[in-house]
């Protein structure tokens, strides 16, 4: 549908994918192949080996930069996909903190009891703005302090929070969702069954040896590697991908609903009428969310 509504207004396709970032990673990130991509100039595809974690903030500079290049040339931007955070932190006032790689591994080798004193010895109310039974978001909220001297309480006070937390974005944009609803999980086993037999499970063992920490958790590369590993068999490896996918969908669901920016349509069977009913949308004169 991306490509029907960039066809239809001369646009060009965004991929705000987490997962579609890495070369290599093709099948099981359901990339468009070479033929949609002759059909519409796709980007933000392929920006780095699988081997290196690609933070929010990467993205965020690389997609920026596209999209002044975009509007320079008086095109529009379909942005498709995908992940939330890197779809708001292309439109939204989002802005990343620094981050140290050894303080970083330091952080997370030390107690989190500990980490979570520090951050209550700096600010007391730091548990209301950080779960501390959550050692990632802990150990990224000492780093923060530790780098730049912000304890969770200032950083949620500020301007850009308030934005955030209020969808004002910075760049003016419509978007539309489309939910299949009970036909979703249907459709999760006969997508990830058409990736098997398009040859999913080689993907995943050929890019096994170079899968960085942020790579190897991608859904369906995650389940499958003890698959190629011999520690499970491919009927398991199936079932927990597709039991993951519709974890992964129910989350993404709940992250795009509370957006009050997105106007969702109306699922329709046909995919001429899903289309028309999206080019539509856009098209409106006025526009309510």
């Amino acid at each position: 549908m991306a490509i029907a509504v960039a066809e239809h207004t001369g646009g060009e396709i965004v991929s705000v994918d987490s997962m579609q970032v890495y070369r290599g990673m093709d099948i099981g990130t359901a990339k468009p192949d070479a033929a949609m991509c002759q059909r519409v100039p796709h980007h933000l595809l392929d920006l780095a080996e699988p081997a290196h974690d690609m933070t929010v903030a990467e993205f965020q500079q690389v997609g920026r930069t596209l999209l002044a290049d975009l509007e320079a040339r008086e095109t529009p931007a379909i942005v498709a996909g995908g992940s939330g955070m890197h779809f708001r932190s292309l439109v939204d006032p989002m802005t990343f903190a620094p981050s140290e790689p050894a303080l970083r591994k330091a952080l997370e080798a030390s107690p989190l009891e500990e980490l979570v004193a520090e951050l209550l010895a700096a600010d007391p109310n730091a548990v209301a703005h950080v779960d501390a039974d959550n050692p990632r978001r802990v150990i990224r909220a000492v780093e923060v302090f530790r780098l730049t001297g912000a304890t969770p309480s200032q950083r949620t006070g500020s301007d850009e929070y308030r934005a955030l937390r209020n969808y004002r974005p910075e760049r003016p944009f419509r978007a539309v969702g489309l939910d299949p609803g009970e036909r979703l999980e249907a459709r999760v086993i006969e997508r990830f069954d058409a990736m098997l037999a398009a040859g999913l499970l080689e993907e995943v063992r050929s890019l096994a040896p170079q899968l960085g920490r942020t790579a190897r958790q991608a859904v369906g590369y995650k389940e499958l590697l003890p698959v190629v590993a011999g520690d499970a068999s491919l009927a398991e490896g199936r079932q927990v991908a597709i039991s993951g996918t519709l974890g992964l969908a129910k989350r993404q669901r709940t992250y795009f609903r509370r957006d009050p920016r997105i106007r969702w349509l109306p699922w329709q069977d046909d995919p001429a009428d899903r289309i028309a009913a999206v080019i539509e949308a856009f098209e409106e004169p006025t526009w309510t969310s």
